[in-house]
């Protein structure tokens, strides 16, 4: 098993990448191939000991940067290390591709490169997001803005394996989050994506709305990734700004400092509850392959959990059991 790993993306990259493989390879016993400009790479590897039999560095000359287009790695950047390290995958012993760069262009370069399941037109990028209840896995949060109700349905078939192989859900239920619980609310795309799903999907709950996401309502959530981007960056957005709203407040008042430092070990618990980092990465799911997507400000513990993550998913053959699923 080896975990192919972009060096080059991120906004803090080679630095916080090459730190969070290191401290991967210590704590999971993974192998890790970083991908890109070698001497970067090497530069940054030189800082930490580590075992170097868990590391090798395959050189990828061009980078992506985060304002290029999604279609520079199939038109222009055919040498990018995201490029390079997706077609690594259709080689025998790599197994999973992480990557905290240009989101368009890794869904752009896994499309191209390593194709679609067979049985998924789209491919959709999944997401865990914590709740009162348990944790709920939201698919899709950017990966295709123009869906198509049949592209939804297929999104909450993954969603189902995912939720099953990797949340340990035996029978995980499924909504649709959209404007309101009538199945006749929503535009074209919910109404039809609705009615598909009451017919196709046994799990299938009906229509979640957006402030019953965070209440555990649903194992699964389905939607477009127009709307799924929004709601991931409105959540993230939210917890950051309420946790220095909180801090600001606290710092006010002497009791409340107080207060504060009886109450340490559950506040740190909260905060690590919504933290994107303890998540890593997020999956994309329905190309013919394991990649995760990283948040392109990820710290170096956000991408060893990214590398736990995809570690998590080979272990559990999440890509067999999809195409599996999808044959059905």
């Amino acid at each position: 098993m080896k975990i192919v790993v972009d060096a080059m993306g991120g906004d803090y990259a080679p630095q916080n990448v090459v730190a969070g493989v290191i401290d991967a390879v210590k704590e999971y016993h993974v192998c890790v191939s970083l991908v890109g400009l070698s001497d970067a790479i090497e530069l940054e590897l030189k800082k930490y000991s580590y075992p170097k039999s868990l590391i090798e560095v395959i050189h990828a000359p061009e980078v992506v940067a985060m304002k290029d287009p999604a279609t520079v790695v199939i038109r222009q950047k055919r040498q990018s290390s995201i490029s390079v390290g997706m077609a690594l995958l259709k080689k025998e012993g790599y197994s999973a591709f992480v990557s905290a760069g240009n989101t368009g262009a890794c869904v752009a370069a896994s499309t191209f490169i390593l194709g679609m399941i067979p049985g998924v037109d789209r491919p959709g990028i999944g997401c865990i997001m914590p709740s009162l209840k348990k944790f709920t896995f939201i698919i899709d949060v950017g990966a295709n803005t123009a869906a198509k109700p049949e592209h939804i349905l297929q999104y909450a078939k993954m969603a189902k394996v995912y939720a099953q192989s990797v949340l340990g859900r035996e029978t995980p239920s499924i909504g649709l989050l959209n404007i309101g619980e009538e199945e006749c609310k929503g535009t074209g795309l919910e109404k039809e994506a609705h009615k598909l799903l009451e017919e196709k999907e046994p799990l299938f709950i009906g229509n979640i709305e957006a402030n019953e996401m965070f209440v555990g309502k649903s194992d699964c959530i389905v939607c477009d990734g127009y709307v799924g981007n929004i709601t991931l960056k409105v959540a993230e957005g939210l917890a950051e700004s309420a946790g220095k709203l909180l801090k600001r407040e606290i710092v006010k008042n002497p009791i409340a400092i107080l207060g504060a430092l009886l109450l340490k070990s559950s506040l740190s618990q909260a905060k690590k509850s919504v933290d994107y980092s303890e998540y890593g990465g997020a999956p994309l799911l329905g190309v013919d392959g394991l990649v995760l997507i990283s948040h392109g400000r990820s710290s170096p513990k956000a991408i060893k959990n990214a590398i736990r993550s995809a570690k998590e998913q080979i272990e559990h053959n999440v890509l067999a059991k999809i195409k599996e699923e999808m044959v059905k």
